[in-house]
């Protein structure tokens, strides 16, 4: 049996969990921007959401096939997008965004966001269901969401407020950088457990449990 990781690398081979009802598959995109893509599929039903079209479309649509239901973009930074007209032109599929992002999502992409979600919505892929949680501060409308999985532990989708070793980039602002720090603390960190598993926006995975005693630090040295 294969163990999954999370290390993916753009150009290599994808990473799948498989979970008692839902399947995860990661792969990376662009050599320069090295973003995390994750195919979910729901084992049941065989229904397919996609987070973050991030770029090359052909890679993407190899994954889902044309059968993906929908496409949740996690905030509106442009290379977290780009790939999301052709997969939508392709696919069909739903598009989901946070409510303050999703006008700059559609400007940005020419696309209408079918569906802008906020705090205590959920979106379901077949008989799964995804929790939003937004937080704030590495764009106004960035999202996370989470899955409790019925026989483990949650497993929660962090787009760029979260990596390890530290929160997102706010690039110079410090109400910004103070927003998020204390989001995530409130949000992620004081709600969820330990054995979190989390899946960031950009590079390896980790749990919360591994980051929970540094947030402390990550705010004293303000990025």
């Amino acid at each position: 049996m294969v163990t999954y990781t999370g290390n993916v690398q753009p150009g290599g081979s994808p990473d799948t969990r498989e979970l008692p009802h839902l399947s995860i598959t990661k792969v990376a995109v662009d050599p320069k921007m090295s973003n995390n893509c994750y195919l979910l599929t729901c084992r049941d039903t065989g229904k397919k959401l996609l987070i973050d079209a991030a770029d090359d479309p052909d890679t993407l649509l190899a994954l889902s096939g044309t059968d993906l239901e929908t496409v949740v973009t996690t905030h509106q930074h442009w290379d977290h997008h780009r790939a999301l007209p052709a997969v939508v032109a392709a696919t069909g599929a739903a598009t989901v965004a946070g409510i303050p992002d999703a006008e700059a999502i559609e400007e940005q992409t020419g696309l209408t966001i079918d569906r802008a979600v906020g705090a205590g919505d959920t979106v379901d892929v077949g008989d799964c269901t995804l929790t939003v949680i937004p937080i704030a501060g590495h764009t106004p409308g960035s999202i996370c969401l989470r899955y409790d999985d019925p026989d483990g532990h949650a497993h929660l989708f962090t787009g760029d407020c979260l990596f390890p070793g530290g929160v997102g980039a706010t690039f110079g602002d410090e109400a910004a950088f103070a927003q998020l720090v204390d989001e995530v603390e409130t949000r992620i960190f004081g709600t969820l457990p330990d054995d979190t598993w989390f899946y960031p926006g950009h590079g390896g995975d980790s749990t919360l449990g591994v980051e929970r005693p540094h947030v402390a630090e990550w705010r004293e040295r303000g990025w």
